[in-house]
Order: structure tokens, then C-alpha cells, then sequence
């Protein structure tokens, strides 16, 4: 439990005092960085607000507020503190099962009869490449030795930052724990501490920035129209509002090819199966579109 509140157990007076002070937060950053945090789920704010508390040493919200309207710097360094950049190579085991055994195998079967033999994939919110990496390894043990069937996967996030590292494919060596030693060996690099991407499956991957709340771009301007027959968007929906996962979740839709599929975060589950989504296989957090 945060201690924002400095007094008593009313949790009605908690909450009203947490959006106060969340508030004043809000309009103090708008003014100076002319950047809406508004978007961004309470509790979420909360939590990076008594962060930034602790790592300035101050002793109350109020304090801490009045912080953030004399220094421009601290207001910065709050916004950069909303980024979600944590990722990791095959993160979920039981989803890279699922996809691994199931749902890729019978992509590429799909694409091979159609006249369309190419998977294109969507990593929306991609961070460090970790994800986008994950997914081409899958596709690339996948493909190899088939012909007619191809590959591209469309990997964006909002922070330059973030896409100059994925497009690096330098990570450090403990990041690879989750790989096994064979996928490791074959798929990287190792010079002392540093694991590098070997080329041969980053040239299947196109990064570039992009913005999930953009005004009338409904996928990534590299892949041209979407069409995506699987989109993963994972460990995203559960820091922002309810209106604003909907907009997420309505321009993921839109993108989805006939019958694709979308794959999120295990803690995202029932956000995404209130909008029509099924999941494929128990726990696996990947969903099928319903129809209507």
C-alpha cells in the first residue's frame, strides 16, 4: 500500500486525496512538457509518483508537487519514469509453447495454401527487441528448409530511445538466460559480456517508432496496411485507463487479419476477453477475435 495519504484509514478519502494530488501532477506536467499523462491508469501513477518521493527525499505529495512546478528537469525525468521498457526473451513460457506448437505452425500452414506466403506479425510496444527477437527465432526454426513461405514481423514502440537499442541487437549475456543453449549459440554473438543478434534474423525485423494513440494511422506506416496474422501486444493494456485500452485494443483489431491472432500479458487476460476476444488455449493469453 502507497502512503500518499498522510492520515487515517478512510479509503473514500484516500482515494479522492490520490486524485487530487494526481491531478495537480497532471496539469503541472502538461504545462511544462505539454505532455498528457491523464491516459495512464491511477494506481500506475500513483505508484511512480511515491517513486519519485522517495528518490527526491520528500516527505509528503504536497512536497514533492511543488518540486515538480519549479523544476523542469524533475517533471522530465517523471515523464521518462511512465515509459514501459522491460522486456525479456521468451517471457512467458507457456505463451512461446502455445505459439511455438500451435498457433505459428498453423499460420504458416494458412499462409502456404493463400495467395498471400508471407506471416506478418505486429511486436506493438517492442521496448529492447526482446519480444520481436523471441518471435523470430520462432519463425525462423519454423521456415527453415520450407519453401513458398516467408516472414516479416513490424516492431514499434514510442521511445527512439528503446527502438535504437532493439535495432543495436546488443544485450547483455544474463539476458539470455531464457534461451536455451543451442538457440543461443546459433542466434548470437558472444564477445565477453555482450550477446549480439547474428544478421541473419534481424533482417526480417523492421523497427520504427510509433505512437498507439496516433490520430488516424491504424498500424505502423512501414507495414502499409497491416493485415497482421498475429499481433502481440503484451504487459501493455493494464497501465492505462479503461478508454484508452479500448483505442489500443479498436486499432489492434482493425489491423488483424481474418482469423489472426493477438497475444497479451497473463495479467491482461480479462481486459481483453470483455472485448470480444477468446483465448485460444487455458492461461495462454492468446485470443482469437469473436465474431459479432
Amino acid at each position: 500500500m502507497f502512503l500518499l495519504y498522510p492520515a487515517g484509514d478512510d479509503e473514500s478519502l484516500r482515494g479522492a486525496y490520490v486524485r487530487t494530488i494526481i491531478r495537480q501532477c497532471t496539469e503541472t506536467i502538461l504545462q511544462s512538457q505539454g505532455i498528457d499523462i491523464s491516459k495512464y491508469e491511477i494506481s500506475f501513477l500513483e505508484s511512480s509518483l511515491q517513486k519519485r518521493m522517495n528518490e527526491n527525499g520528500c516527505d509528503s505529495a504536497e512536497e514533492y508537487c511543488a518540486l515538480l512546478e519549479r523544476d523542469r528537469k524533475e517533471c522530465t525525468t517523471f515523464v521518462d519514469a511512465l515509459q514501459i521498457s522491460y522486456s525479456l526473451f521468451f517471457r512467458n513460457p507457456l505463451t512461446c509453447a502455445v505459439l511455438e506448437r500451435m498457433v505459428l505452425p498453423a499460420v504458416a500452414l494458412q499462409r502456404k495454401s493463400s495467395r498471400r506466403h508471407e506471416i506478418r506479425v505486429w511486436s506493438a510496444a517492442c521496448a529492447g527487441g526482446e519480444e520481436a527477437y523471441s518471435l523470430a527465432i520462432l519463425l525462423e526454426e519454423l521456415v527453415a528448409g520450407k519453401e513458398n513461405i516467408a516472414y516479416r514481423i513490424f516492431a514499434t514502440d514510442q521511445s527512439d530511445v528503446q527502438i535504437d537499442k532493439a535495432r543495436s541487437g546488443e544485450y547483455a549475456a544474463t539476458a539470455l538466460n531464457n534461451l536455451t543453449l543451442k538457440r543461443a549459440g546459433e542466434w548470437f554473438t558472444r564477445r565477453g559480456d555482450t550477446c549480439t543478434v547474428r544478421s541473419e534474423l534481424q533482417k526480417h525485423i523492421e523497427f520504427s517508432t510509433f505512437d498507439l494513440f496516433s490520430d488516424g494511422i491504424g498500424c505502423p506506416p512501414a507495414s502499409i496496411f497491416g493485415d497482421f496474422d498475429l499481433v502481440v501486444c503484451a504487459n501493455l493494456l493494464f497501465y492505462y485507463q479503461e478508454p484508452f485500452r479500448d483505442t489500443i485494443l479498436a486499432k489492434i483489431g482493425h489491423c488483424l487479419t481474418a482469423g489472426g491472432y493477438l497475444v497479451t500479458g497473463e495479467t491482461e487476460r480479462d481486459i481483453v476477453m470483455r472485448h470480444r476476444y477468446q483465448e485460444l488455449y487455458p492461461q495462454s493469453a492468446i485470443f482469437t477475435r469473436s465474431t459479432p
